[in-house]
């Protein structure tokens, strides 16, 4: 997996130029993911949606809309921003929503400006299609999809593989059988994770195997997220191919959701060492927090990458890095510098845009990170948002 961006987008970044903690988004990164997202769109003949559950920072709303069809929700929420700040109300941008459970209100708010609505069962599908058909009766553009299981994993992680064994996600085959699909024009799969081409590839067999029966049915196929198309070594070619392939095959139209590959390589965490103690090992107390800025460190676990830090044994002063909240397992990883650490010195965690922004908490009532976009091109730097007292504590009551 070749996790080297196209051009070092943040070594002439300045970290002592915004405050701690700071995540900085380049636009010119976010551009040039855009453009790959585009191209496929253009020569596949797939609709590209940005997943906003990975990105949702919709300043850049604007941005995205000039590459994408749209957006996809996991939720009323998310669904609201698609179709405010992505171009769904203005611009006629596709909005589409899936969710593990709709309640009854939050479904009849999304009715009235979604595209596309999948449901996760034919328990919630029979429940609600009375009101669904009744919204697309005035809304003829609205549809109704199903969310699949095809049984084929390909995840490496059990928390992030919807194909685990007992998963709550997707309609397995057998539960098909004596269901009336009238109402339905698509489905709906997702079952990879940060992957290339080929676990896609052996996906869709799967699908075909099992679902391939219902396929004249539909009028569109949506292939999910979890694509990393916008790595270097990713293989755009093989997958345009296999979308026209595919659509060609069935009539029917592909959607793509990628949410990472929005925004791989486009931005950084800036944290600052607030304490430098000792107990066993050299420890580094900083402003960002492994729980509170950027928890699938704790949950997945990962150890994400600094700037110029290495291996604990590989740079003469090795530090163990944590967070300020009193959870004793806050704890980011060990790494090594080339020279000791101080007060005050700026760290730069690469890899903070998706999946890191949209989980951040303010357990302890530690701050929020800021939010700055950057132009690597121009050098021109927005602080785009700044979080306080008020943001904690309207959050609670």
């Amino acid at each position: 997996m070749d996790l080297t961006p196209r051009r070092d987008y943040f070594g002439e970044f300045d970290p002592s130029r915004v405050p701690t903690p700071c995540f900085v988004v380049d636009e010119i990164a976010l551009r040039d993911n855009l453009e790959v997202l585009a191209d496929v769109q253009q020569r596949s003949g797939a609709k590209v949606l940005a997943a906003l559950k990975a990105f949702s920072m919709f300043s850049v709303g604007h941005i995205v809309v000039e590459y994408l069809s749209g957006t996809c929700a996991s939720g009323i929420n998310e669904a609201k921003l698609g179709f405010e700040e992505y171009g769904g109300k203005d611009l006629g941008k596709e909005v589409h929503v899936f969710s593990a459970g709709y309640k009854e209100q939050e479904l009849e708010e999304i009715l009235q400006f979604a595209h596309h609505v999948i449901f996760n069962s034919f328990s919630q599908w029979q429940r609600y299609k009375p009101m669904c058909l009744a919204a697309q009766k005035e809304r003829p553009e609205l549809r109704f999809g199903l969310r699949i299981n095809p049984e084929h994993s390909e995840g490496h992680t059990p928390i992030y593989d919807p194909c685990a064994p007992c998963s709550r996600l997707g309609i397995v085959r057998s539960l098909f059988e004596g269901e009336d699909l009238t109402g339905i024009s698509g489905l709906h799969f997702h079952t990879l994770c940060e992957q290339d081409f080929e676990p896609l590839q052996r996906t869709i067999a799967a699908v075909e195997e099992k679902f391939g029966d219902l396929l004249p049915q539909m009028e569109w196929i949506n292939f999910g997220g979890g694509h990393h198309i916008t790595r270097r070594d990713y293989q755009v070619e093989a997958l345009i191919d296999a979308v026209k392939c595919f659509s060609e095959k069935h009539k029917v139209q592909v959607y793509l959701e990628p949410g990472e590959a929005v925004a791989l390589f486009c931005g950084v965490l800036v944290g600052e060492v607030i304490d430098l103690t000792w107990n066993g090992k050299q420890q580094a107390i900083l402003d960002v927090s492994a729980t509170c800025h950027m928890p699938d460190v704790i949950e997945m676990p990962y150890r994400p990458e600094i700037a110029g830090a290495s291996l604990p044994q590989e740079l003469p002063h090795a530090y163990l890095l944590g967070g300020q909240s009193c959870l004793a397992g806050d704890r980011i990883g060990e790494y090594s510098f080339a020279e000791p650490l101080n007060i005050g010195d700026r760290l730069v965690f690469e890899e903070m845009a998706y999946y890191t922004m949209v989980k951040t908490n303010t357990f302890n009532g530690i701050p929020l990170p800021s939010i700055a976009l950057w132009n690597s091109d121009t050098d021109e730097l927005r602080m785009v948002k700044e979080f306080g007292y008020e943001d904690f504590k309207v959050r609670l009551s």
